[in-house]
Formats: C-alpha cells, structure tokens, sequence
C-alpha cells in the first residue's frame, strides 16, 4: 500500500534528527510518509523522490509546490532499480516499506548500489512478519514479492559495513545504517 504502519516513524524521526541530512532520496514516497514526517524537523533541505508508480504523485501531492512544500522537490518516475546511480549519492537515502516489493536478490543488489554510489546514510524499514499482498488499486508494484526475515536484513546491512542501528515491532522492523562506523 502507499501508506505505512506508524510503527518505527519515532525511532527514525529521533535518528533523521539527530544526523539532520541536507539531501534526502525517498525510494517509492507513496503517499509522503517520510517527507511529511521528517521535513518539519529540519527544513530547508533538498527532497528528491523516485516513485514507480506515476498516479501517486498527483494523488497523494508529492511535488512541491509555492503553497505546499510539505512533498518533494525532484521527482523521478522509474524503477529506483534502474535509476542513476547520482541520484544515490545523498546525506540520507529512504527504503522505506518499498524493499517487500521486489525479489530478494534486487534489493540487496540495490542496497549495494545505494552504499557503493556514496549515500552517507541508509533508512530501511519493512514488514518483519508474514504480510502478503498484491496489487493494490491497479498498482502491480503493491505486490509484497518477498517476505524478509529481520535478521536477514541484519546481515544484508552488515555487509555493506558501516554501522546499523535497529529497531524491531511488532509488524515492522527498522534500520538505520551509516556509512561512519
């Protein structure tokens, strides 16, 4: 869906805060989750978006706008998969509830890339228990592909060295990786 569970957004909040990014990345916003969330904690930083699914821009209002600047400030439509990597290049690059919807094997593959293209920081939050779901009003990319195990992901993140904080809930687990150790 492109909304997410509340579970975690303090825990991320507290972490978004304490390292306050000037360049953020949102791979797959959906309705904004994150920018609506972090974006009253610290202003006047560059949000861009990669949405995969065209219709969620205008819907839910991600571009921002002289009136509402509550959204996003580049938005790119593409499969964050094949995006440039430049757009990886980021004080903090967001996975949140996006990394389900994709084989296992992309999305570490992805991961690596978003490491290897320089991003500083790396939020990652996602479903930890059994939660299938297919599309979602016309939207293919809803479907949950895989279903991740958070220790999975602990090791996932290990490898791209750094250091990771977690956090797991009772529905969703997440982490905030950093390229400083």
């Amino acid at each position: 869906m492109p909304t997410s569970d509340a579970e975690g957004k303090d825990w991320s909040l507290e972490r978004f805060e304490r390292v306050k990014p000037e360049t953020v990345c949102d791979i797959g916003p959906g309705e904004g989750t994150y920018a609506k969330l972090f974006r009253p904690a610290h202003r006047g930083i560059w949000w861009t978006a990669i949405e995969i699914h065209k219709p969620y821009i205008a819907k839910y209002k991600l571009k921002n706008t002289k009136t509402r600047t509550d959204g996003y400030d580049e938005i790119h439509v593409e499969d964050a998969r094949e995006s440039e990597d430049h757009l990886f290049h980021r004080d903090l690059v967001i996975a949140g509830d996006v990394l389900e919807h994709m084989p296992r094997e992309d999305a570490v593959a992805l991961l690596q890339r978003i490491e290897a293209a320089g991003a500083w920081n790396i939020l990652v939050s996602l479903p930890i228990v059994e939660s299938q779901q297919g599309e979602v009003d016309g939207n293919e990319h809803e479907a949950h592909v895989h279903q991740w195990d958070a220790d999975d992901m602990d090791a996932v993140l290990a490898g791209l060295g750094g250091r990771t904080e977690s956090m797991r809930g009772g529905t969703l687990g997440c982490w905030w990786w950093s390229r400083r150790a």
